[in-house]
């Protein structure tokens, strides 16, 4: 015999109360968390040796002010000058010429192969292989001579090894963002009678940047980071400067301390602006519901 629910019967959904699910392993978990994190903090702050007066002292010391200027800057330039070098690169390997796809794909494969450190030391020591540098006609005469050691110093043999081994990485990123757009959105351009620069800029681009800023983001932290191996040459940046400090007083942990926290600080910068970016370029669609309670999809151009 079947049975009839009687729907009137039923309560108000207002008076519903709702339960909420017990996971006694989620709190034995946050717990466990907990106690390390309270650990660690108590280590941190209650251990002498950290010497958190002498960081203090020398967080805001003017050379180390400098260094981090020099960071930033190198980051800056270098990731300006592989954004466009990378792009070139991406069109090349991604073209219709064979030529030119073998030498991207060639010029990628050398500089993500060869470590970062042996290329600022390679760019350093260029003048051990070429005294001088000259401009003029290839195999013909020479108008202009240059010193190479006048030429290349520690801050441009930084910035071409950086900018080098990150067009390598950044043509990838770049060529898989690209290929994350799908034909026919370009064929469909195309049939519109778009331009090929308008279809890239207005149609593919567009559409790319939104696979290529997540990983581009992390590219950038990493760039940071890397910049900290151009104190082998001699480079004043924030890893450098605290190193000239401590091997005068010898305060060899609060000083790279300081420098740890400023990493931490400029990496917390750029994070955020990446997150910005990311919910600006994910703004091509919007929900939106009616007075009727019907959703409706609204589509918006980038």
């Amino acid at each position: 015999m079947t049975k009839v629910l009687n729907v009137d019967a039923l309560p108000e959904p207002s008076v519903l109360k709702r339960v909420k699910r017990r996971r006694p392993g989620l709190l034995v978990a946050n717990a466990i968390v907990l106690v390390l994190a309270a650990m660690a903090a108590t280590t941190i702050f209650t251990n002498p040796r950290f010497e958190w007066e002498t960081v203090g002292k020398y967080f805001f010391e003017i050379r180390v002010m400098k260094g981090i200027g020099v960071s930033i800057g190198m980051t800056a330039a270098t990731m300006a000058l592989s954004l466009v070098s990378g792009t070139l690169v991406a069109l090349m390997r991604m073209g219709d010429s064979r030529l030119m796809s073998t030498v991207a794909a060639a010029f990628i494969w050398v500089f993500r192969s060869i470590p970062m450190l042996v290329q600022l030391l390679f760019w350093y020591n260029l003048a051990a292989l070429f005294p001088t540098l000259s401009l003029g006609i290839p195999w013909g005469p020479r108008f202009v001579t240059f010193d190479s050691n006048s030429v290349i110093g520690p801050l441009t043999a930084a910035i071409i090894g950086l900018t080098l081994h990150e067009t390598a990485y950044i043509a990838e990123l770049i060529r898989s963002g690209l290929l994350a757009v799908p034909d026919g959105q370009r064929q469909a351009a195309s049939a519109l009678g778009l331009t090929p620069a308008q279809i890239f800029f207005r149609i593919t681009l567009p559409q790319a940047l939104r696979v290529i800023v997540p990983p581009m983001g992390n590219e950038l932290i990493s760039l940071l980071k890397a910049t900290s191996l151009v104190s082998v040459i001699t480079l004043a940046d924030l890893l450098y400067s605290v190193q000239l400090i401590y091997a005068k007083n010898f305060q060899t942990v609060p000083l790279l301390i300081v420098a740890a926290i400023w990493y931490m600080i400029i990496t917390g910068a750029i994070t955020l602006l990446q997150q910005r970016l990311e919910r600006r370029l994910g703004r091509h669609t919007l929900i939106s519901a009616d007075k009727a309670g019907k959703v409706k999809r609204i589509e918006h151009s980038v």
